[in-house]
């Protein structure tokens, strides 16, 4: 679609493929396997298997309540709420020791559902909606676990909104280059929004007139690059831009090819003159 390189198009491999940013940042997605999940803290909804060795009249799925307890077979009610499964395990073994029902229980406990701690990611990215949170996550593993983002559409800031009602800014650009100040911890009730990019239309001398994605401190020649270049008849010295002002009026400007172009910006190329 571009007839240059762009600051987007140069990051191309790594946009392409999260999975391969995560590995150069040493981070892994936000959804793993059930038994990755020792260090998830249990909450209200979860679902958890739990087994006893040797005793398989004991196995159970078991949901927490909404004050995050469990009632177990022999063990009865138990505060599992800010434990992990490891936790529980020892937990249930304990009671059933002390209650004198089986002396040296081995008890596994599994995460069936992750239902107490979700993330949220929305906007241009390839599969939003709400993610469980498993274990320590970061901005980078919330896109990995959402597909990434959509080239085309994405813009290049993206926005952590937090359940108290706090903003934190993202540059996605910079995040994909690897700056670790802006791959911030995610944690429960976060949602990630990811917006549409802004665009420019352009028209007149240009081989392909229409609608197009500004990039970052796009300049006007880029623009015109964007749109398939110069007809025969047109010339980058005679443009100009139609673009509103802050009281939403409309006026025109005349424009260099080195001038940055704004967010919805009309951009018109003319002849030139001889």
């Amino acid at each position: 679609m571009y007839g240059y390189l762009t600051p987007r198009k140069r990051l191309a491999v790594r946009l392409a493929s999260l999975v391969g940013i995560c590995a150069l940042l040493a981070c892994s997605p936000v959804v793993a396997a059930p038994s990755g999940s020792s260090a998830y803290l249990l909450g209200p909804g979860d679902l958890l298997h739990i087994n006893v060795y040797g005793y398989p009249e004991m196995t159970a799925d078991v949901r927490l309540d909404e004050s995050g307890s469990l009632s177990y077979a022999y063990v009865g009610q138990l505060a599992a709420s800010g434990h992990t499964a490891r936790d529980v395990e020892s937990l249930v073994a304990a009671r059933l020791r002390d209650g004198a029902f089986i002396r040296d229980a081995q008890v596994s406990v599994l995460v069936v559902e992750y239902r107490s701690q979700t993330v949220s990611v929305m906007g241009q990215v390839a599969k939003p909606g709400p993610y469980p949170l498993m274990k320590s996550s970061t901005v980078i593993d919330l896109l990995a676990a959402a597909g990434g983002v959509i080239n085309i559409l994405a813009a290049d800031e993206a926005t952590l909104l937090r359940p108290d009602g706090s903003r934190v800014p993202i540059d996605l650009f910079t995040l994909f280059q690897g700056d670790a100040a802006q791959n911030v911890p995610v944690h429960g009730g976060d949602t990630l929004f990811v917006p549409r990019a802004p665009q420019f239309y352009i028209y007149g001398e240009v081989q392909r007139p229409g609608a197009y994605r500004l990039e970052r401190n796009m300049t006007v020649s880029q623009a015109i690059s964007a749109g398939g270049g110069l007809t025969p008849r047109g010339t980058e010295h005679r443009a100009a831009v139609k673009r509103k002002s802050g009281d939403g009026k409309e006026h025109r400007v005349g424009v260099r090819p080195a001038d940055l172009l704004q967010p919805d910006d009309v951009l018109l190329v003319k002849e030139r003159i001889f």
